[in-house]
């Protein structure tokens, strides 16, 4: 596979998810991105703005296995990674399975469950595999968590700790639809009494291990010289020393954000990085790892517009 056939293959992906979703153009490339650079995003938004079938539909054009969690406040860590059961029979404990043993998995309403249930998800999604009463399984290379989450605002939820929000490569939220993309969504659905089967939409998948694989491979090798690799670590060391942010992102970040980067630039047909990646993603990959100062947060700031303004004065390579 070359970086032409993987753009034809993310334009397939792209086609597929438009039959169910209308717009979030935006939170499709970051999914793509995220998904070429082996990492998880987390999609926030007030309900109804399309998150669980945007992640549905994403998942249903890749060949892959998929798994749902409904999170919910009496959800438990077991439910999630699964547990030994007595085999009274057999005279032996048998492990169940949780959900979490999938390819793709949507956690649906993250943050509705308690810390203790999320804290389930953090061996998962930075080392791809889960250990149950002392037994580490594997969840193999594909892995990739596709969150959801309501704004931290509403009532019924539990904000997700800095430990877990540092495991997803994005964070992203998803804005009501423009006038016209709403006429196109009550036009489309308003004449049915329920949501359609994704297969009644007529989505297939287009993507198998093998080939997303291939696709991940090439993102590897896109060059990155060391004057990018300077500009990403200055990005992130600017987010400790700015006054506005009471703590700043972490090495992992970094090292995220220069994938993040990788995959931006091979899904534009380039073998090589350059600002305009990190400059495309940034805000995406580091505004939900830093905390905003209490001043800054008085005065009502946010973090994205934290993360703009050092972009804006961190010299990038020409």
């Amino acid at each position: 596979m070359d970086l032409q056939q993987m753009q034809e293959l993310c334009k397939a992906i792209r086609h597929e998810i438009a039959k169910a979703v209308i717009g979030q153009d935006r939170a499709v490339d970051l999914m793509l991105i995220a998904l070429l650079a082996r990492g998880h995003i987390l999609l926030e938004g007030v309900p109804g703005t399309a998150k669980t079938l945007l992640a549905q539909a994403f998942s249903r054009t890749l060949n892959l296995d998929f798994g749902r969690i409904q999170f919910t406040p009496d959800l438990m860590p077991g439910d999630v990674i699964g547990t030994n059961l007595f085999n009274f029979q057999t005279g032996e404990f048998k492990l169940t399975k949780g959900p979490i043993f999938t390819q793709i998995l949507l956690g649906d309403e993250i943050n509705r469950t308690p810390p203790k249930t999320q804290a389930a998800l953090l061996e998962a999604m930075q080392e791809r595999r889960v250990t149950i009463d002392g037994t580490s399984h594997d969840l193999g290379a594909a892995f990739m968590v596709v969150a959801t989450q309501n704004p931290v605002e509403q009532q019924g939820t539990y904000p997700l700790p800095e430990a877990q929000l540092d495991r997803f490569l994005f964070k992203h939220v998803l804005d009501y639809p423009d006038r016209s993309e709403e006429l196109s969504i009550v036009s489309q659905y308003g004449v049915r009494n329920s949501m359609p089967d994704l297969t009644e939409l007529g989505l297939q998948p287009v993507a198998d291990l093998a080939r997303l694989e291939a696709c991940r491979a090439l993102v590897s090798d896109v060059e990155m010289n060391e004057d990018m690799v300077g500009y990403v670590v200055d990005l992130v060391r600017a987010t400790r020393e700015d006054p506005a942010l009471e703590f700043g992102a972490s090495p992992r970040a970094a090292s995220m954000l220069a994938m993040a980067a990788r995959s931006h630039a091979a899904l534009e047909g380039r073998a090589y990085a350059i600002p305009d990646d990190v400059k495309t993603i940034a805000t995406a990959c580091l505004a939900h790892r830093v905390v905003l100062a209490p001043g800054a947060e008085i005065e009502g700031m946010s973090n994205a517009r934290v993360i703009g303004d050092i972009l804006d004065q961190v010299a990038a390579p020409r």
